[in-house]
């Protein structure tokens, strides 16, 4: 069953987050890593502009915990801490039903 985890939080310095957040992807991928994100998506709130969510699917739960072991994942996790204004929220979801647009 596909997993997505849902991690809110807030930042002054979104561009720092995302250029941390694309250093990991390019470090995953050009090391050959396997089970790692199979998506994200970066949303940011338009009620609270400092305030994003990010969405990151998974195949399943055990790959994510798996990357959630991963020492590259634990880097990128506190990098990402000293770049926000409070401490994260997840929430983890088992994807039940997706439907596209078209």
């Amino acid at each position: 069953m596909t997993f997505t985890q849902i991690i809110d939080f807030e930042t002054e310095r979104i561009d720092d987050v995302r250029e941390l957040m694309r250093g990991y992807e390019v470090r995953m991928s050009t090391e050959g890593r396997t089970g790692g994100p199979g998506g994200r998506t970066l949303l940011r709130d338009r009620a609270n502009p400092n305030r994003y969510l990010a969405v990151v699917e998974f195949e399943s739960y055990e790959a994510a915990m798996a990357n959630s072991r991963a020492t590259e994942t634990n880097e990128l996790a506190q990098g990402l801490a000293a770049l926000m204004t409070r401490p994260p929220v997840y929430t983890d979801c088992d994807v039940l039903d997706r439907q596209s647009a078209g």
